[in-house]
């Protein structure tokens, strides 16, 4: 099994475990905020298949799925997180507001992760970029490595920009919005909940 294949089914278990989670008396902006993420977490779900080659890929569903995860990341999910929101029905914990900058910069890194995989969405799944070898392609890679030097778990902005990850196949592109998903449930989603 490849690395692509193994981060998304990781992920996939990862957020459908999410999903399958009850809003158990959630109101308000923690309820909109649990929507937004329930509505990703089925996105992934769909589309996990298409990227492990155990479904037809469809490039119209994977571009859609990546809008949809890009409208519900950045900003949007920030400002659904007002200080003051975790305990009760929250999975938040409050290493959210104590390490707003990280939080917010995987927020950030999602959205830009998504939006490149939605322009990334007619190149398929496997094989290489579009355009070039990401690991000879200096531009691509930052020259700092492929996340760039704020990496998967850092608050700073990712290096790759979403018009670099257009050039990667599909299934990489998912990948990274998977890690992103991950790194950020890793550190700042409560797991007993």
């Amino acid at each position: 099994m490849n690395l692509t294949a193994r981060i998304t089914g990781a992920a996939g278990i990862s957020l459908i475990a999410v999903a399958a989670l009850a809003h158990g008396g959630a109101t308000g902006i923690v309820m909109e905020r649990m929507d937004g993420m329930s509505a990703m977490a089925k996105v992934m779900k769909a589309l996990a298949p298409m990227m492990q080659g155990t479904a037809a890929y469809d490039a119209a569903a994977v571009r859609a799925g990546a809008a949809q995860i890009a409208d519900h990341a950045g900003e949007a999910m920030t400002t659904k997180f007002p200080e003051g929101t975790s305990g009760g029905a929250s999975e938040a914990k409050p290493e959210i507001w104590q390490d707003w900058e990280d939080f917010a910069g995987l927020a950030r890194q999602l959205e830009v992760f998504a939006e490149g995989l939605e322009a990334a969405a007619d190149n398929g799944i496997g094989g290489m970029p579009a355009q070039g070898n990401m690991m000879g392609n200096s531009t691509m890679m930052g020259g700092q490595g492929m996340m760039g030097s704020g990496g998967m778990m850092g608050g700073q902005t990712p290096m790759m920009t979403a018009e670099h990850i257009a050039q990667m196949p599909a299934d990489m592109a998912f990948a990274m919005v998977s890690q992103s998903c991950t790194a950020c449930h890793s550190r700042f989603r409560a797991e007993d909940k």
